[in-house]
């Protein structure tokens, strides 16, 4: 039996621990990250020091524009370093920018913006150095962004009039300004409701 023991102890020393713990995927505005919830704690849980993560993460993104959403992977090791990987900001993001719209579709059919093929070719090259799309062409990284873009309610069209554009941003203002009127009042009533 003591034989037994001896060996149990020696595997013990042998074999490296396994980890079972999963990468942490974030979404981090670029040169933001702080020690305050929801990231402060995440990285908390996995024993990572929140001080020295916000630090390097803010000194790796200070040559991006501040605020701008990062989605990062960040994978502990088991001696409490980590590693973390920073990716371009989503396609929402950047179909958005192209639009000059802040929100997508409010409700079925409504069209939040118009952007150009030109765009979506422009935002494929650069989503497709993402690593997770580093096994798509090119030709289907702009078909995904087609999809996300109908999504959003943002149209594609060959070319874009900035006259007519114009008079198009300012219906959208005016109707996402009511819109969100309706919200509110809606919200008060409810609250009146259940007062």
């Amino acid at each position: 039996m003591s034989k037994l023991g001896t060996k149990g102890k020696f595997l013990k020393k042998v074999l490296p621990k396994v980890d079972h713990s999963s990468k942490l995927r974030v979404i981090i505005p670029a040169g933001l990250a702080n020690a305050k919830p929801p990231l402060g704690s995440q990285l908390g849980q996995r024993n990572i020091n929140v001080a020295n993560f916000c630090n390097d993460f803010n000194k790796r993104t200070e040559n991006i524009k501040e605020g701008v959403p990062l989605p990062c992977r960040v994978k502990v090791k088991t001696d409490g370093t980590y590693d973390l990987v920073i990716n371009n900001p989503p396609a929402t993001y950047f179909l958005k920018q192209a639009a000059g719209i802040e929100r997508g579709k409010m409700c079925k059919g409504e069209i939040a913006g118009r952007i150009t093929l030109k765009h979506i070719y422009e935002i494929a090259c650069i989503k497709s150095q993402d690593r997770s799309l580093a096994l798509l062409s090119l030709e289907q990284v702009c078909k995904m962004l087609v999809g996300i873009a109908r999504t959003c309610g943002i149209e594609i069209v060959r070319t874009l009039d900035s006259v007519e554009h114009e008079k198009f941003m300012k219906l959208r203002e005016e109707n996402v300004q009511a819109r969100l009127e309706d919200m509110r009042l809606s919200k008060e009533a409810k609250m009146l409701r259940t007062a």
